[in-house]
């Protein structure tokens, strides 16, 4: 589980990620990264977004539980000011451990790539 000072819990905070930060989808999760300044940052966090379409609640808290988990781990790769948004998209109710780890492995690659020119 991931602890209280690693969450996001503030919908400001999670505006300022998506609007903000760099959007990549890969397979069964959205990933919005966001790196500000901020003057206290500690640690990376994280929030998470499953909507209805993911299925009933049950399926939506055990999709959450298993993105919280599989994202435990990665946080300690990303800088202390970053924010990080995962949004389970309806093919995470079905997925299995490996394959949202894969998918958001593959995400946030994706997203801390320096952009190509046009």
């Amino acid at each position: 589980m991931l602890a209280a000072a690693q969450r996001l819990r503030r919908s400001t905070d999670f505006a300022a990620a998506i609007r903000g930060g760099r959007r990549v989808g890969r397979g069964t999760v959205v990933v919005h990264l966001f790196v500000h300044e901020p003057a206290q940052a500690t640690t990376a966090r994280a929030g998470f977004v499953v909507s209805k379409a993911v299925g009933n609640a049950v399926t939506r808290n055990r999709v959450r539980r298993r993105l919280r988990e599989v994202t435990r781990d990665r946080l300690a790769g990303l800088p202390a000011e970053a924010m990080l948004v995962v949004r389970a998209l309806p093919q995470a109710a079905s997925a299995t451990y490996d394959q949202l780890g894969a998918d958001l492995d593959a995400a946030l690659t994706a997203v801390r790539r320096p952009r190509r020119p046009r």
